[in-house]
């Protein structure tokens, strides 16, 4: 799109054509715009004598009074019917060289009778009453003031639905005249001017306010306006004197622009404008608020003009204008003047002729592009006295504080109009201007920021404009600062910019340096600005913001507080930026400031809300592209967990604002944040004492709402209170870094409920370290940890770290990484503690086989003689027995118990089906500890049991007793690992949080795929169920037998034998005299089944067939089952039938 200002481009566009040499000074240029400001007839009067007026004051001089009166009687009648301008001009001089009082008053009232509807009336009368008052300015305001009363009673007692009649409409124009007669006034009373200007101005101003707002009375106020302000400039003592009313002037002067259409035909917006100037270079100086409505109401006036293009356009389909200074008449003038050929210049006044007509011919309309020339240099003067009444940076700053809006435009000529302004003023300041030595404004960085933004706009004059007012303000700064060298350096920079084959990159960078030399607050506007200016809709805008942002970050020198705002506006803008690469540049930035100032960064990103926040976490993601930089991050949070203010401190509004407990939301987030998972295996041990201790803090401080009032598996339903965010960061430190199997040992023995109480707390952390010790979960780091942390002073410090050594002391690796004196010196060290729980657990630690491993024998020896009375079939106290079986085992830990275990685990699997539940539930839970704390010399033995004991831990999962349905589950999951199942971690959420037949149907594919070809073994295993005294268990094993039956039957037909379907067929005859519903309907579901199986081998055809087919079936079926781990029963054999 072609610039707004390309047609200026040659007078505009350069600094060259600005120079000091080559430009009046403003204010002689508004002198200059004043005088040659058009007024129509009131012109025409105002600067010149005609040659016979000399000759005709003389003659008025010597005449009588009643001649005079004569005069004027005869002059008034003809006026009545004929209007002309030079009959009123004599009217006038007869009035001001008559003597008599009471004459004056009489025919100023009589010519004030006098219609007011014509143009050519009201401005006679008005030059008539100009030249009475240069003698009689009390009597002719004396009449004005009646005339004002006269008509303010009138219009008072017509109502506004009356029918308008001759009287009303001739009263209606009185206004008009009257502002028109001040004007006058002013012009001819010259010297007496100074103590008059307030009334005036004040009665100028009520027929403003109080007449009827149309064109006529708002281009008589301007005619009169403009007629005060030449007075006031030739008055040479008016600089002197201070006047109350010209704030009210300039309010009626603002409010006729704000009216202007949005098009250009004449010259009243440049009227406008420079009456306003003239005003404002009165004293007292206007006060910044009504500087300010007279800044927005003409930027507003004149950049919100269509483009040049429209202008022109518009202009061209005019074929009638209205007149310059919009005075309608319904009829011409009659003069002897009248009969000139030559049309007025309306750009020259004053004038030597009236004009014809109100309405001109389209000759004299004037072109557009000159109408829009003038009304931009009007507006560039308005500027320009400003600063010039007040040379301060200060100033400059409040000038350019309301171009703002249109800098930040969506239209382009509206942006170059705003910019070619700004050139212009600052171009100004700089060659003609000294600007006082005062400190520079902050706001100087916002606008410095608005302007370079603009280097990438799509308008070639934009870009050029935008770079010359930055580089002129940067200059000026330097002046302000004193500093040579760098305003000598700038200066060449200057002329280094305008070289159009550097790369705009190389500016920015050699701005980026200059920037430098701002003042704190000014270089932080500055980076505010480009913030806040991410989230626009300009691309261009937007990315070189990012850019800038991204260079300044990146230059070492930023200050603390400057980190922190600009934390806090990337905050409020990330939700409006939807750019990818705005993004990556902000996720840069955001790097940059951490990579400089860590620790500041992760306080301010932990102050601006809470962890959970959508938007808080890209910050933190973009510290975490750094993969040093992301350990500071997590070093710092595990710092400020331990930041535990005292009981008294934890009232509602603080807690909202704890450091340590934001530090502890901001850690569970970054769990589940890919970027920081490495990080979070780093700082495992650091974190796991951290959370476990908060934990404990948490409890002592009774901050326990809620803690078990959430679903595991639905945490998002509500916000998480501090107990159990804790408590979910403890489970996620282990779900997130592959350590789901010390997780799930935990979570199914129900040992997380014994984290949510002090008393239960302890033992909770013992299960928790248990199953580290197993699983050799960083046993090593959180060992050493542990180790400093019973150190500690803080008690809970030290009862999280002995119960976490003394389970360690299981572990096989301990001996590798703690030498046993150390050990010894730690435990002894918690002897002395003043907790009783440190010092029993130390006690404990002290006692155990790694400290004396003799005692490993003695307890072996003591096991096996248990052994023999344990497995005596008629032993009275089992339950006892297998408790001590279980500590003993647990005492033994990594040494195991040898062959006995084998033996052990034996009798156990035999204890399943034992009618007394807790047997049951005991025998469960002491198999799995002894398959769990077998050793690796007896795992292959152990499998072979823990296979043998899979399908019965499948059916007491619904066994009618609770604890051995828990125990059934803990101990399945326990073989699953040891026989390394597949789906081992989907096994465990469906036992953990999986509920209804989809859940039974998915564990039971698990532990199918898991074993593929042991259908023959399981389906033995089950068969034995069917004779259960229990309905849960043999129902149980009915579903187990029926999804065999009928998802695998074809593998069936392969892998059972003659004897194997017998057997079944055996046990499902047993069923059909049942007289339950539900084992009938088993029956007669799946007996048909049976009778296709035992006929297959009845046939050796069938056999060949079902030998041919299955090698290719078997592969085919188990893939298709491990690409539908989740599909279940019916749907899985549907899916697989169909492909």
């Amino acid at each position: 799109m072609v610039s707004d200002g390309s047609f200026q481009s040659r007078q505009r566009s350069t600094p060259s054509a600005y120079r000091k040499a080559n430009r009046s000074l403003p204010r002689q240029e508004q002198e200059l715009e004043l005088n040659y400001l058009d007024l129509g007839i009131l012109g025409e009067y105002s600067n010149i004598h005609p040659s016979w007026e000399n000759v005709a004051v003389s003659k008025i001089k010597n005449m009588m009074v009643t001649e005079q009166g004569l005069a004027l009687d005869t002059i008034c009648h003809f006026l009545e019917e004929h209007s002309q301008a030079l009959l009123f001009h004599l009217y006038g001089l007869i009035l001001c060289e008559c003597s008599s009082m009471e004459q004056v008053q009489c025919h100023l009232a009589s010519l004030l009778e006098l219609s007011h509807q014509h143009s050519s009336y009201r401005e006679g009368i008005a030059l008539a009453v100009g030249l009475a008052s240069t003698k009689h300015l009390q009597e002719v305001w004396a009449l004005l003031e009646h005339l004002g009363r006269t008509k303010f009673l009138r219009s008072a007692a017509v109502s506004p639905d009356s029918q308008p009649s001759d009287t009303n409409l001739r009263w209606k124009w009185v206004s008009s005249t009257s502002l028109l007669c001040y004007g006058q006034i002013a012009k001819h009373i010259k010297e007496q001017i100074l103590p008059w200007v307030d009334n005036i101005a004040s009665r100028m101003v009520y027929y403003f306010s109080c007449g009827p707002c149309d064109e006529i009375l708002k281009s008589s106020f301007l005619s009169a306006a403009i007629l005060l302000t030449r007075s006031l400039r030739e008055e040479y003592g008016s600089q002197r004197y201070k006047f109350t009313q010209i704030p009210e002037l300039i309010l009626c002067l603002l409010d006729i622009l704000k009216e202007e259409p949005n098009f250009l035909c004449t010259f009243f917006r440049q009227k406008v404008i420079l009456v306003v100037v003239g005003l404002s270079n009165l004293r007292p100086g206007l006060k910044p608020l009504l500087k300010s409505q007279i800044l927005q109401t003409c930027l507003h006036s004149v950049y919100r003009l269509p483009a040049t293009e429209s202008l022109k356009s518009d202009s061209s389909s005019l074929t009638q204008a209205p007149d310059v200074n919009r005075l309608p008449a319904t009829e011409p003038l009659k003069s002897d003047l009248s009969s000139s050929k030559q049309a007025p210049d309306v750009n020259r006044l004053p004038a030597t002729e009236p004009m014809k007509s109100d309405l001109p011919s389209s000759k004299q309309v004037p072109d557009v592009m000159v109408l829009y020339k003038k009304t931009m240099r009007a507006l560039d003067l308005l500027l320009q006295n400003f600063i010039s009444e007040n040379p301060s940076m200060d100033e400059v700053c409040f000038l350019l504080q309301h171009t703002e809006q249109w800098l930040k435009s969506d239209k382009s000529h509206e942006r170059s109009r705003a910019l070619q302004s700004i050139f212009l003023l600052l171009q100004y300041v700089v060659d003609s201007l000294k600007l006082a030595k005062e400190a520079v404004p902050s706001t100087l960085g916002h606008q410095l920021a608005l302007l370079t933004l603009l280097w990438r706009d799509k308008d070639k004059i934009t870009q050029q404009h935008s770079h010359h007012c930055v580089f002129l303000l940067m200059q000026l700064v330097f002046q302000q600062k004193g500093n040579l060298a760098e305003f000598s350096q700038w200066n060449k920079m200057k002329h280094f910019e305008t070289n159009e084959t550097r790369e705009w990159e190389v500016k920015l960078y050699h701005v980026v340096k200059a920037f430098k030399n701002l003042t704190v607050a000014q270089h932080t506007q500055l980076i505010l600005t480009l913030v806040h200016s991410l989230g626009g809709s300009n691309y261009l805008r937007c990315d070189l913001a990012a850019q800038l942002l991204l260079m300044i970050c990146e230059e070492a020198g930023l200050k603390k507080g400057q980190v922190a705002e600009i934390l806090q506006g990337l905050f409020q803008e990330l939700p409006n930026i939807h750019s990818q690469s705005i993004q990556e540049t902000i996720s840069k930035v955001t790097m940059t400031l951490g990579t400089q100032h860590i620790q500041e960064v992760v306080e301010v990103v932990l102050s601006l809300c809470q962890p959970s926040d959508r938007w808080i976490l890209l910050l933190w993601k973009a510290l975490a592209t750094n993969y040093r930089l992301a350990r500071d991050v997590i070093t710092l949070l595990y710092v400020k967990l331990k930041l535990r203010p005292p009981r008294r401190l934890l009232h509602s509004t603080y807690q909202a604002r704890l450091v340590s407990l934001m530090a502890l939301g901001t850690i569970y987030e970054l769990l589940y944040t890919p970027e920081y998972r490495d990080t979070i295996r780093w700082a495992f041990a650091g974190i796991l004492l951290g959370l476990l201790t908060e934990l404990y803090y948490l409890l002592e401080m009774g901050l326990v709402e809620g803690v078990f009032d959430y679903q595991e598996d639905n945490l998002a339903s509500k916000p998480l209170g501090p107990c159990r965010t804790c408590l979910e960061a403890l489970k996620g430190l282990f779900w997130t870094n592959k350590y789901w199997e010390v997780f799930a040992d935990v979570k199914l023995i129900q040992g997380w409920e014994l984290f949510g109480q002090l008393e239960t707390f302890p033992k909770g952390v013992t299960l928790l370290a248990r199953a580290m010790a197993h699983y050799n979960c960083e046993v090593k780091a959180v060992l050493g940890q542990a180790l400093i942390s019973l150190k500690s002073t803080e008690e809970r410090d030290n009862i999280v770290a002995i119960c976490i050594i003394t389970e360690f002391l299981n572990s096989p690796d301990v001996c590798q990484n703690v030498s046993r004196k150390v050990m010894d010196h730690s435990l002894n060290l918690g002897l002395s503690s003043r907790n009783q729980t440190v010092r029993a657990l130390s006690l404990k630690g002290l006692g155990s086989t790694l400290m004396h491993p003799y005692k490993v024998t003695l307890l072996r020896s003591k096991l096996t003689e248990l052994l023999d009375s344990f497995l005596q079939p008629e032993f009275k106290d089992i339950l006892g027995m297998m408790e001590i079986m279980g500590h003993l085992l647990y005492l033994l830990g990594v040494h195991g118990i040898g062959i006995a275990s084998f033996k052990i685990a034996q009798h156990l699997l035999r204890l399943f089906t034992d009618e007394r539940a807790k047997v049951r539930e005991y025998a469960i839970f002491l198999f799995g500890d002894v398959i769990h704390y077998g050793g690796k010399k007896f795992r292959q033995s152990l499998k072979i049991l823990a296979f043998q004991a899979v399908v019965p831990l499948l059916f007491h999962m619904a066994d009618p007793c609770p604890e051995v349905a828990v125990k059934a589950k803990y101990t399945f999951l326990r073989c699953a690992i040891l026989l390394k199942w597949e789906f081992q971690k989907e096994l465990f959420g469906k036992l953990a949080w999986g509920q209804g037949p989809g859940a039974e149907n998915d564990i039971f594919v698990y532990m199918i795929e898991s074993n593929f070809g042991s259908y023959q073994q399981f389906l033995r295993q089950a068969l034995m169920y069917l004779d259960s005294p229990h309905k849960n268990l043999k129902l149980a094993a009915m579903k187990f037998i029926g999804a065999l039956l009928q998802d695998y039957f074809n593998e069936l037909c392969f892998y059972l034998t003659k004897d194997d379907v017998i057997i079944l067929k055996h046990y499902l005859e047993a069923l059909s005299h049942d007289t339950d519903s539900r084992t009938r309907k088993f029956y007669l579901n799946y007996w048909d089944d049976v009778i296709e199986l035992s006929q297959d081998y009845r046939s050796d055809c069938l056999q060949h067939h079902r030998d041919e087919h299955h090698s290719h079936n078997r592969d085919h079926h188990r893939n298709q089952r491990r690409r539908y781990p989740y599909l279940t029963g019916i749907v899985a054999a549907t899916i697989m039938a169909i492909s």
